[in-house]
């Protein structure tokens, strides 16, 4: 039975979630963020912030592409277990049977199930894997067998812990080739993307579409300006890392993982997928299946996968229990997708957390509303107003409910010292908020009726 949130909460939430993207967009200084959700059967949710290039003042749309990087070991599990169920392929199979250049040699004894769970105890990406910053060129078939053949990139014994490896899920897509007598790349766009239609999502860097491409920054962490990077082959490790797609496009994809969609697996295989097998942080709310990430936002388990790329961070989650997926895709080194796609899985916990309220008549409070202190949203959730902080990493985290009388909205709850307060508004002629005295008796202005002095000085 499907637990899919009620139409109207989902519009409500999902026009609050655009602002709230948007809002974060240029307080978190990202130069773009694209972000798609999947729900109702139907993508219901497409949008596009910032720049897709920056120096040329090219604003990002939906449909330009992003290196969605890690997303890819996603595509790499669909891909074996389609061959197991083809009955060409065994998950205890070992590495060797299949790339037989790797016969009598640590890594050649792993097993496809342990090199899709990370459990090969093989090297994340090698004793020299500047690639990653562009220094040199990721590895071709025959760098990457060197690797493999190394002793030294058999790190740990298999199976001893949840181990990362890039260089694992390339030898899985050596092992997809060797079974499927083509190329990775011909294999996972045939049988996984043209089987879905998808026409914005693709196994490698595609030159024919550069144009087409957001453009890539580095990180704010160590200058006030963030470079452009380059887009490049990922060339043997594309089973790891080499996807390109849209948010649109992703989250159509991870839709085909829901239950009772046979259009790339059953559900049995599915649901070996995402079965958890290793914890991958120290909080256990991590852990990890064949392929796919397991999450756990609020209380409820959720599924996907993230994705670093040289100036590309992404991140995908679906809720099988909700029908819902959501995609968030940043051109940043340091964008925070993470917190952006789990933000709309937790504006549904707020907006479910109660009964249903009475919506009729509360919209005329809603918007963003800012003094020097910074600023406060009001916006209807699940049938009730509440009070937030757009600016707070989990935009539930501390709601102020609030209830209308007349013009006023009296504090209900939370834990900020404003109970029993209120926000008194005032509206013009056309029902437009002109003025807000907060809770705190401090006035605030709409968002876009609000700016700073030059320097701010006592009143005479």
């Amino acid at each position: 039975m499907s637990d899919a949130p009620d139409p109207r909460t989902l519009r409500e939430v999902l026009a609050y979630y655009d602002g709230w993207l948007k809002y974060n967009q240029h307080y978190q200084r990202i130069p773009g963020v694209q972000v798609a959700v999947y729900a109702e059967d139907r993508v219901v949710f497409s949008g596009a912030y910032g720049h897709a290039d920056v120096e040329n003042d090219v604003p990002l749309t939906d449909q330009h592409l992003f290196r969605i990087a890690s997303h890819s070991k996603t595509f790499t599990g669909t891909a074996v277990l389609q061959l197991v169920e083809q009955g060409r392929l065994r998950l205890d199979d070992r590495a060797s049977q299949h790339v037989t250049e790797i016969v009598g040699t640590p890594i050649g004894e792993r097993t496809v199930r342990e090199l899709l769970a990370h459990a090969g105890g093989i090297t994340r990406d090698s004793q020299d894997a500047d690639w990653w910053q562009l220094a040199k060129s990721f590895p071709d078939r025959d760098e990457l067998l060197d690797v493999l053949r190394d002793a030294a990139s058999a790190v740990l014994p298999e199976n001893e812990r949840f181990k990362y490896s890039n260089i694992g899920y390339g030898l899985l897509g050596l092992v997809v080739e060797a079974v499927s007598g083509m190329s990775y790349n011909a294999f996972v766009q045939t049988s996984i993307v043209d089987k879905l239609g998808l026409s914005d999502l693709g196994p490698e860097l595609d030159p024919a579409r550069l144009a087409e491409y957001a453009a890539g920054y580095s990180a704010l962490v160590y200058a006030d300006t963030r470079v452009p990077i380059e887009h490049v082959d990922t060339r043997a490790l594309a089973a790891a890392t080499g996807f390109f797609g849209n948010a649109r496009d992703l989250v159509t994809y991870f839709s085909a993982h829901l239950p009772g969609d046979d259009r790339l697996l059953t559900d049995k295989s599915k649901r070996e997928m995402q079965h958890p097998l290793w914890v991958t942080g120290s909080d256990e709310k991590g852990r990890y299946g064949l392929g796919m990430g397991i999450s756990k936002v609020g209380d409820r388990d959720v599924f996907g996968h993230g994705g670093g790329y040289p100036g590309h961070i992404t991140r995908s989650l679906f809720d099988p229990e909700r029908r819902l997926a959501v995609s968030v895709l940043t051109n940043a080194i340091d964008g925070p997708a993470v917190q952006l796609a789990e933000g709309l899985l937790r504006l549904i916990d707020l907006a479910e957390s109660k009964e249903r309220g009475h919506a009729t008549g509360l919209d005329r409070f809603t918007g963003r509303y800012a003094n020097i202190w910074g600023v406060v949203d009001i916006a209807v959730l699940g049938g009730r107003l509440y009070a937030t902080d757009p600016a707070a990493p989990n935009p539930a985290d501390a709601p102020v409910p609030l209830e209308a009388e007349g013009d006023t909205l009296r504090v209900t709850g939370g834990h900020d010292g404003s109970y029993g307060e209120s926000y008194r508004f005032t509206f013009d002629a056309d029902g437009a908020v002109e003025t807000v005295r907060g809770s705190s008796g401090v006035s605030l202005s709409p968002i876009d009726r609000f700016t700073l002095p030059e320097r701010v000085t006592v009143a005479r």
